[in-house]
């Protein structure tokens, strides 16, 4: 009869070495993914400048609208965009939301 127990150890790391192995191919992070991180990477780059253009731009209003450097034009835009009035030479266009 053959004896099988010296080669279970080495079937078991044969198994490990053969499963790792896929993963490091084919794996979330695998050799083989590397495009998709490189588009996901360039699609967060993208998000970030978009994120950052807006963030300087409400960080321009804000300026406005502080005490030291307030200017009467902002400051009267957000009065009339927050509480919904209308200068009498405005023109006024309605939208339905539906």
């Amino acid at each position: 009869m053959f004896n099988f127990k010296p080669y279970i150890r080495l079937a078991v790391l044969v198994g490990l070495i053969g499963y790792f192995s896929a993963q490091a191919l084919t794996g979330e992070r695998g050799l083989l993914n590397g495009t998709e991180r490189h588009q996901e990477l360039a699609a967060r780059r993208a998000e970030l400048a978009e994120l950052q253009a807006s963030r300087r731009e409400l960080s321009a209003r804000v300026a406005g609208l502080s005490e030291a450097t307030l200017s009467i034009d902002m400051l009267e835009e957000r009065a009339r965009v927050v509480l919904g009035f209308a200068r009498p030479d405005d023109y006024v266009i309605r939208q339905s939301v539906s």
